[in-house]
């Protein structure tokens, strides 16, 4: 399955940022603290504000099932692994860290 924007919804943004404030803005993979909003991120490298931007993940890799089961918090770099090898909705390059 491709990338498609259309299947989110039109609340993306609020169920993600939920799922990342419910999970207290750490991946629940690794545990990694990612950044929080209004955390000041002017020291970091911008590599290290990819490593620790948190994202939200589809269990079952469909975006149009948004129920709370299926929503997890991962880091960026959980994030890539759990989508490496085209296992995933994701197109080359939706997902990278720089």
């Amino acid at each position: 399955m491709k990338f498609n924007p259309r299947l989110y919804p039109e609340n993306w943004s609020d169920l993600a940022a939920s799922v990342k404030k419910e999970a207290k803005w750490c991946c629940q993979k690794c545990g990694l603290k990612c950044i929080s909003p209004g955390e000041d991120t002017s020291k970091l490298t911008r590599s290290e504000r990819m490593k620790r931007t948190l994202q939200t993940h589809h269990w079952d890799r469909n975006p149009s099932n948004n129920s709370a089961e299926n929503l997890i918090a991962l880091c960026s770099g959980c994030h890539l692994l759990y989508h490496q090898g085209g296992k995933s909705n994701v197109s080359p390059g939706q997902l990278s860290l720089w």
